[in-house]
């Protein structure tokens, strides 16, 4: 079952989603329901735990380390200042 919205927007901001919706050939309504889409994905994206498991999946990976001021040495050195 599908529900009717109704949101009040400023109009520049009308302006700005209706430009965009004549340049993809799209009514109003699907480029807005497209970014709730978006919005809601993005925010099902920040689970703790599948953030958890992203940082965990890429600490596997091994990289440089060291004494984070001789690291910072070294990068201007490479970019040749001193």
């Amino acid at each position: 079952m599908s529900k009717r919205l109704q949101i009040v927007v400023p109009d520049d901001e009308y302006r700005a989603v209706a430009r965009l919706a004549r340049r993809r050939g799209r009514p109003v309504a699907q480029i807005v329901r497209e970014s709730l889409r978006r919005t809601v994905a993005e925010e099902d994206d920040q689970d703790p735990d599948r953030r958890i498991a992203a940082v965990l999946r890429f600490a596997r990976f091994a990289g440089p380390s060291g004494d984070i001021d001789q690291i910072l040495a070294e990068i201007e050195r490479g970019r040749g200042t001193p």
